[in-house]
């Protein structure tokens, strides 16, 4: 996950370049949705980790977790 933010961050900074060199439009653009599709993806893998741990926890507060869990994926 840590590699993953991490190339998400040197996209972004090289997104903040080609705007700094009034690079086309359409390419921000394009490098902008390559990041949001991502950071999606990686949302989704902090989230299932986060239900099958959930899932796994004999702890009171387990339908709670899973709650706020779902509440998060729904959020979109």
């Amino acid at each position: 996950m840590e590699n993953r933010i991490k190339r998400a961050t040197g996209q972004l900074q090289g997104i903040l370049r080609m705007m700094e060199e009034d690079r086309e439009c359409v390419d921000v653009i394009t490098q902008l949705s390559a990041v949001r599709s991502s950071l999606d993806s990686l949302i989704g893998v902090i989230v299932a980790e986060n239900l099958k741990s959930c899932l796994l926890d004999d702890s009171s507060d387990k339908d709670i977790k899973i709650e706020q869990a779902i509440k998060m994926i729904i959020k979109k």
